[in-house]
């Protein structure tokens, strides 16, 4: 989602981080596995392939994982097929929203995802309804804590980052995707490492709520990444740096 690097530190203050990681490799699972399966197992032959890899490795996911979702991809292990289905709609606020799902039950995945946005004050709207609000971006994430803008900006702009800008906790690089490994490997060789490195989409622009509409629409973003089905949320809510959630 826009702004992903606030989101991921309100959740850290809500103590979420820790318990969304064994999620967050079953996603990361289902994502190499389709990647594999639809591209083939050799990373430098599959661009999908080898951006899943660099997310997982991101997240710190064994290799022995890493693996056996390449082996299941290729048939080389048995596992689930799963099919990428996109469902766009609006949030508490009007904000809009997208989320990418793989999954291996059509029906269950539709009806959990309605469920979810009518629940938290969402409704579930048509394809197309949102989706030419936002634009594929190479994103990756510094901390604050560990470099400063200016020594970030200068080597991403030489490697071909488009954007380089602090977003709450976070230093933001944005390139465009085709891109992305280029502006990864010179940031790697100039010895910064990153939090985060994914390929979203993002918002051409956003939109600011209120606190109480803000709170209900980030809970309903919270729901939807909580369920195993769906692999990624986007939106194009402005979280404040001031916004702190409600307990």
């Amino acid at each position: 989602m826009s702004g992903h690097s606030k989101w991921a530190t309100i959740r850290h203050k809500k103590g979420a981080a820790d318990a969304k990681r064994g999620k967050l490799f079953t996603k990361l699972i289902k994502e190499i596995t389709v990647a594999a399966r639809m591209g083939g197992g050799d990373e430098e032959a599959n661009p999908r392939l080898r951006q899943a890899v660099i997310k997982a490795r991101t997240a710190n996911m064994p290799k022995d994982n890493i693996d056996r979702a390449i082996k299941k991809g290729t048939g080389d292990l048995e596992g689930a097929e799963y099919v990428e289905i996109t469902y766009e709609g609006y949030g508490p606020g009007g904000v809009a929203i997208m989320v990418d799902s793989l999954t291996d039950n059509r029906n269950r995945t539709a009806a959990d995802v309605r469920s979810i946005f009518a629940k938290q004050g969402g409704n579930l709207g048509e394809n197309g309804c949102v989706s030419y609000l936002f634009t594929r971006k190479g994103v990756f994430s510094y901390s604050t804590e560990k470099y400063g803008e200016d020594e970030i900006f200068e080597t991403a702009l030489e490697a071909g980052a488009a954007d380089v800008a602090t977003e709450g906790e976070a230093i933001e690089v944005t390139c465009e995707p085709d891109d992305f490994e280029r502006v990864l490997a010179a940031m790697q060789a100039a010895g910064f490492e990153h939090e985060n490195a994914e390929i979203l989409k993002i918002p051409e622009a956003r939109v600011s709520l209120d606190h109480d509409k803000t709170q209900k629409a980030l809970r309903l973003i919270e729901s939807l990444e909580d369920n195993d089905d769906v692999q990624e949320v986007s939106s194009n809510i402005d979280i404040p740096d001031d916004f702190e959630p409600d307990e």
